[in-house]
């Protein structure tokens, strides 16, 4: 009779997974670094993961629900649409700062080709009230008529360089970066 799988042991190799992906890069670690950093066999590895496309798409899946679960948060959803978007900015910044391993694997699976249509889907559907909020800001004309995917890659890269300015901030640095990137990106795309 086989024994019982435990959370305890996939969470390890999950978490296990992430640390040596974001030194060595998603596809140039093999299973058995992930194994070594977890403290169990390669072959236990592939009892809770059939295979490296199978655990790279459950660890795709777990930080695009996590990331979304911290976005959306106490969502300010009767507030006005700079409050919502600055809500997510601060967030995004907050959580990205925070977790630099988990954000740098989340940006390398976001573009792999070995990410299933699914995987996509399951990463994705959280992410839909926000796109929904950012078409109605459109068509209520709060914001600028820009693609919802113009809008969104715009907050991505306007909120990766401010957490890299946050991250490497010095203790005599008082200048609020975050702050300032959302100014940027918020006058890029207000219509007032």
């Amino acid at each position: 009779m086989a024994r019982p799988k435990s959370d305890d042991k996939r969470n390890a190799i999950l978490d296990s997974a992430i640390a040596v992906f974001a030194r060595q890069g998603v596809w140039s670690t093999p299973t058995s670094a992930i194994s070594k950093a977890a403290g169990v066999a390669e072959g236990t590895l592939f009892t809770y993961f059939a295979t490296k496309d199978v655990l790279v798409n459950e660890l795709y899946r777990r930080l695009k629900l996590e990331f979304a679960d911290v976005l959306l948060a106490a969502f300010p959803r009767t507030e006005d649409v700079r409050s919502m978007f600055q809500h997510i900015w601060q967030r995004y910044i907050a959580w990205g700062v925070a977790n630099p391993e988990k954000f740098k694997v989340m940006a390398q699976l976001s573009v792999s080709d070995q990410i299933t249509a699914e995987s996509k889907a399951v990463g994705y559907a959280p992410f839909t009230e926000l796109e929904r909020i950012a078409s109605a800001s459109i068509e209520q004309q709060q914001i600028a008529d820009y693609p919802v995917e113009f809008i969104a890659a715009m907050l991505e890269g306007l909120a990766e360089t401010t957490m890299q300015f946050v991250a490497r901030r010095n203790s005599g640095d008082t200048y609020d970066y975050c702050a300032a990137g959302f100014e940027i990106f918020w006058k890029g795309i207000s219509k007032s």
